[in-house]
């Protein structure tokens, strides 16, 4: 299969996320990118790194969702929770806080709510590889929204496993680089406090890529979280639709209530079916 293939299908998954993703803030400090003092040893720099990630055992946000498409915008209220390698959840609330979708993402498999229609889409990951041709996975995603750094199809990553990354150490940043299995290229960009600030997804031409950029950091406890991440879909370098997404009342450590309960009426489909829903509901 072509890396074109794999890219849209890595974009295809972000993009499921981001669409099911359709307040006021808390004030917080902000905090500035910050110039590197110097470069550091390949792995002194990547032990900072993974020293300076935002750190959480569960998350808890309000998320403001603006959606970019070549022939339409939406916005939509979501309530985001996370506990940290385990599952995640995205409550979709356009309407004075009324759920219209759910969705639940766990390391092997994916279950959506579509409340309008009363149905629902209950998958393993292994049923959707044929759709997503990619060495991409749950803790990679929960990576991109948490603003940390990942290897592709892993879940974390380990000293031994410094090296598998490229590391470019220039001016105030630092440029990370590593392909996966797929041929896929992953570019991290770093500032000089080792705070990750965009990844970038691409195919070997660099006519089809994914950007998710992280801005306006601000101190959650002691701990800097990009409070606005700015996703692209680009092709030939040119923009063709992404997503703003905005944080706000974020809190960290505290117990979750992870319930995903199906009502007995609700109808199951499969995944193209509640897509297609999706679609037809916004237009």
């Amino acid at each position: 299969m072509r890396n074109t293939e794999k890219l849209k299908g890595l974009v295809a998954l972000i993009g499921i996320v981001v669409l099911f993703s359709l307040g006021g803030c808390k004030s917080s400090k902000k905090v500035g990118t910050v110039e590197s003092g110097g470069a550091k040893a390949h792995n002194e720099f990547f032990a900072a790194m993974l020293e300076q990630e935002f750190h959480f055992n569960t998350l808890s946000a309000r998320l403001n969702v603006d959606l970019r498409l070549p022939d339409k915008e939406m916005s939509s209220r979501v309530d985001l929770k996370m506990i940290k390698d385990s599952v995640f959840q995205l409550s979709v609330q356009p309407f004075l806080g009324i759920e219209v979708f759910r969705m639940e993402l766990t390391v092997d498999s994916i279950k959506i709510l579509d409340r309008m229609n009363k149905r629902y889409v209950s998958e393993n990951y292994s049923d959707l590889k044929g759709q997503t041709p990619i060495d991409f996975n749950f803790y990679n995603l929960q990576a991109l929204f948490t603003n940390h750094l990942f290897l592709p199809g892993q879940q974390g990553i380990s000293p031994k496993q410094y090296n598998r990354f490229k590391l470019k150490q220039e001016g105030g940043s630092a440029e990370i680089k590593v392909k996966d299995s797929m041929g896929l290229l992953y570019t991290f960009m770093a500032d000089g406090e080792e705070k990750l600030l965009s990844t970038y997804i691409s195919e070997p031409s660099d006519k089809y890529a994914l950007q998710w950029d992280y801005k306006d950091f601000r101190l959650n406890g002691d701990q800097p979280f990009p409070m606005l991440m700015d996703v692209q879909v680009m092709n030939d370098n040119l923009s063709k639709g992404g997503a703003k997404i905005r944080f706000s009342r974020i809190q960290t450590d505290i117990p979750l209530n992870m319930d995903f309960s199906i009502p007995s009426k609700y109808k199951r489909i499969t995944f193209t079916q509640v897509l297609k829903a999706i679609g037809d509901s916004s237009k």
